[in-house]
């Protein structure tokens, strides 16, 4: 159950995630979707947000399966997302003066 996942060209990478592993990681997420221990910050699919995080196991769901998300950013836990979803919005603002994230982390 291999799942094809698109990611940011420049991913928003968490302190407990190592630049020199990331490709070893998101092969991991692509090919074991039951893979834990990494938490996943996407662009939301809804229009009244803007992000989503969630457990990487989730990638197992078959809504995922169907319709993969765009990746922005990974973290090793909940909180480590939670502070990486703060340097997108300060990014955001400081370069574009909004917080349009969406349209800021898909340029």
């Amino acid at each position: 159950m291999a799942i094809k996942l698109k990611y940011r060209p420049e991913l928003y990478l968490g302190e407990g995630i190592k630049e020199k592993k990331l490709d070893k990681i998101k092969k991991k997420l692509e090919t074991r979707p039951f893979f834990s221990g990494v938490f996943l910050i996407s662009i939301s699919r809804n229009a009244s947000d803007q992000l989503e995080i969630y457990d990487a196991k989730q990638l197992s769901w078959k809504y995922y399966q169907e319709n993969p998300p765009y990746i922005v950013g990974i973290a090793d836990d909940w909180q480590e997302a939670v502070v990486l979803v703060e340097k997108m919005v300060e990014d955001c603002l400081r370069v574009r003066g909004d917080c349009e994230l969406k349209e800021y982390l898909r340029c």
